[in-house]
């Protein structure tokens, strides 16, 4: 299947082709948590590129649960106008773009000063690294029913403000992942215990954001095909969860994995060398697409265009692509010219894995900041550099977020 065929989804709308830009956290957004100029100048050069599908970094349902500084926000209409000239500037080159709305659950850095929610009372294990991380409170009835109209409204105001989807992020480790995994989802009430309590949070958040929108309104799930810890959400889990999405109104999914504690995500495996590799969890992901009747899309490393095919050739729907895309904005277009590209990062081999992890985000955020002041990327960063980098602008942007919340 050509890349560049469109993509019918169940609720009649039609992606332009079968390539997303996937969602990378930008920490762009100004001191109000919405998104500035530095965010309309990255997804303009983004909407210049030629992917049929963008999906933004982590918006967040709740200003006071963050991933991080600098993040962006959504929680009513105070700053709408912002977030309709963010849609406006994704959408300049006629592809669609999707919000992708988020709570980051026990993945709250302790630095922000708020107090992490989550469905058990179970710290992330990071060694030395896991102070860097706030004590999780569990959560409480009401605590989750506020969740669940948190994201209902911000899907509401998201299509409001003129995006033409949004996608609920239930993998990496985040709220609704954490739920899923009897790793550290260790309630015993309804929303515990067996994975069909376990996915309730996901599958209640589902059926509030669709009843908030209209039909024609783009819903989508990103999930884990699996967490990479033994005793965590697995594949088996992952094949029944989609077999329940397949009753809900979804127009695509996508398929990703790990968390902070395994970011497989980051590929730390991938070498470089195999197009099995490159795409690494085509395998999985397409035994899982066997069993979705919605549209499955994998992301995870892609960066050549012969991988795409290989990813289409195996029955799923689109490829989605991150880093590659954060390196050479117009990636797609230069494809459908003809043109053989295929950017990559230098590897990180770090011994000390949680460090090498935030190394790999930096060097990523490094080529996003530059992007968003309107200059070219530099891939060959040196990974220390940006690492010192990232850090001094989040130190800066924990500072600013802590006085504008008044701690």
């Amino acid at each position: 299947m050509s890349p560049f065929q469109a993509l019918n989804l169940p609720n009649g709308q039609t992606i332009g082709n079968r390539i997303a830009k996937a969602a990378m956290e930008e920490n762009l957004a100004n001191t109000d948590q919405v998104p500035d100029k530095a965010l309309l100048r990255l997804y303009q050069a983004w909407a210049e590129g030629g992917a049929g599908l963008l999906l933004t970094g982590n918006v967040m349902i709740d200003r006071r649960a963050m991933t991080g500084p600098g993040g962006v926000a959504l929680e009513d209409e105070r700053h709408l106008e912002r977030f309709r000239q963010w849609a406006s500037a994704g959408r300049a080159g006629g592809a669609h773009f999707w919000v992708q709305l988020n709570h980051p659950g026990r993945q709250t850095m302790a630095n922000l000063g708020q107090q992490a929610l989550a469905p058990s009372a179970v710290a992330l294990d990071l060694g030395p690294f896991s102070r860097m991380f706030a004590e999780p409170k569990p959560m409480n009835a009401d605590d989750i029913q506020e969740v669940i109209r948190r994201f209902a409204t911000s899907a509401a105001l998201a299509e409001k403000a003129g995006f033409t989807g949004v996608q609920i992020h239930a993998a990496h480790g985040y709220l609704i992942s954490q739920f899923l995994s009897p790793l550290t989802n260790r309630r015993t009430d309804q929303w515990g215990g067996s994975l069909e309590n376990r996915a309730r949070l996901l599958l209640s958040v589902v059926e509030a954001v669709r009843q908030a929108v209209s039909p024609q309104f783009c819903v989508s799930v990103k999930l884990n095909s699996a967490d990479f810890q033994r005793g965590g959400f697995d594949a088996d889990d992952a094949r029944q969860v989609i077999q329940w999405l397949n009753e809900q109104p979804i127009d695509l999914l996508e398929l990703s994995g790990g968390s902070y504690e395994a970011p497989a995500m980051q590929g730390e495996a991938r070498d470089g060398q195999t197009l099995a590799r490159e795409a690494y969890f085509l395998e999985m992901a397409g035994e899982l697409a066997s069993v979705a009747r919605m549209p499955v899309m994998v992301t995870g490393g892609i960066r050549r265009l012969a991988i795409v095919e290989q990813v289409l050739d195996s029955g799923l729907a689109m490829a989605g692509i991150g880093t590659a895309l954060a390196v050479e904005p117009h990636l797609v277009k230069h494809w459908r010219e003809g043109q053989d590209r295929h950017p990559q990062l230098p590897p990180i081999r770090w011994k000390r894995k949680p460090l090498a992890a935030l190394a790999s985000m930096a060097v990523v955020k490094f080529q996003l900041h530059r992007l968003s002041r309107g200059r070219k990327t530099r891939p060959e960063v040196s990974a220390l550099w940006a690492l010192i980098l990232d850090r001094l602008y989040i130190g800066k942007r924990t500072r600013q977020y802590r006085q504008a919340m008044g701690k």
